[in-house]
């Protein structure tokens, strides 16, 4: 069944502003193309009419670059959202805690999910771990989603790419299936 067949809704995880600020956020970014990709994909589900849902990060911290104070909360232009197209705020980590989207995929009778955003390893990771747990059929976008660099508890140091593989393949084929945008776009 196509992803079309099956009303398959599309989450965009906190591509905002505020993670430009590479140096805020541990330095290094893998994926560079993780928008243009993005962008793609969101042009996709608009061109078929199918449920889209743009989700922000809205910190409870007056000084994060995610705080609604801040210009760093805006979405990101490449993938800015039209008028009739939901933004979600949460809090946390998980797009599901805090929220009705939940109750608006339930509505939509939405089954099906694809995520991609940022970053690999906190919300999208923690929203897409619980998208499985929740029985929704996953699918992680492995090159429209990226992170950052971090320095891991006894100083060991991580790339941002060893940081989103390692992610990626803790995910896959058990939370979510883990797929590329070609891939994806294969599937419609």
């Amino acid at each position: 069944m196509s992803l079309k067949e099956s009303n398959t809704a599309l989450l965009l995880i906190d591509f905002q502003k505020g993670f430009d600020d590479h140096e805020y956020w541990g330095g290094n970014r893998n994926n560079p193309d993780a928008e243009q990709k993005a962008k793609i994909v969101l042009n996709k589900w608009r061109e078929l009419s199918l449920p889209i849902f743009h989700i922000v990060h809205s910190s409870k911290d007056p000084n994060s670059r995610l705080h609604e104070s801040h210009p760093g909360f805006a979405i990101k232009d490449e993938v800015s959202p039209l008028a009739d197209e939901p933004v979600i705020k949460k809090n946390v980590n998980s797009a599901f805690i805090g929220t009705d989207l939940e109750d608006r995929l339930n509505n939509l009778k939405i089954k099906q999910l694809v995520i991609l955003g940022l970053t690999t390893n906190h919300c999208v990771s923690t929203t897409t771990r619980m998208a499985g747990n929740l029985d929704y059929n996953t699918i992680l976008i492995a090159d429209a989603t990226a992170t950052f660099d971090r320095t891991g508890i006894n100083g060991d140091f991580f790339t941002a790419e060893v940081i989103h593989r390692t992610s990626l393949a803790s995910l896959n084929g058990e939370f979510a299936e883990v797929i590329s945008t070609e891939e994806l776009l294969s599937r419609v």
